[in-house]
């Protein structure tokens, strides 16, 4: 076979772009030297220009507003910090006095499980009817008042206990091994 001949328009575009690269590799190189990798501390006046007396003033109070702004976000992280190991310590109470529980009555828990199964298939088979109430009678709802609310009184309070009681079931009749996991891990099953 022969050799393709070269495509002007090809060598046009890549030349620069080969230039352009090597000049930002030469920049990032010499940058990369003259500056270290992480910072541990953040200067808030270190950078600004103080051209004039009376722009000290401003810059000055611009140091002192953005020393009480990172003071204020330690404090945020403080709090934030403080309160995870709240919820932790709080999940973790009652996950043990859950576990406790259910060693104290296996037999219940093993029951509490078996009927959260059976409970979501009710609680599916009530949903598919209420998406197909829904379904059908969709102008109707959207057009009256009176109708959405007789089918949110209809529907409503039986679909909120039926999802109260199957939480109820499903956390008491949990696995023992999913009770000592951490809320992360849980709530990823």
């Amino acid at each position: 076979m022969s050799a393709l001949p070269p495509n002007p328009v090809r060598s046009v575009y890549i030349i620069p772009i080969l230039l352009f690269i090597s000049l930002i590799y030469q920049d990032m190189m010499t940058e990369r030297q003259a500056t270290p990798h992480f910072f541990t501390q953040v200067d808030a006046c270190s950078s600004l220009p103080v051209p004039e007396k009376q722009d000290q003033d401003s810059s000055g109070e611009l140091c002192t507003l953005m020393r009480e702004m990172l003071a204020a976000q330690d404090r945020q992280n403080e709090l934030l910090e403080e309160l995870v190991v709240q919820i932790g310590s709080h999940h973790r109470q009652r996950m043990a006095e859950l576990s406790v529980w259910q060693q104290a009555n296996p037999e219940l828990a093993h029951f509490c499980r078996r009927a959260a199964d059976k409970l979501g298939k009710i609680q599916t088979d009530y949903l598919t009817s209420i998406t197909e109430e829904i379904e059908y009678g969709f102008e109707t709802l959207r057009g009256g008042e009176y109708v959405l609310s007789e089918f949110v009184d209809r529907f409503g309070p039986r679909f909120a206990h039926l999802n109260g009681l199957l939480h109820v079931l499903s956390q008491l009749g949990s696995p023992s091994d999913v009770t000592d996991q951490s809320a992360g891990t849980r709530s990823a099953k």
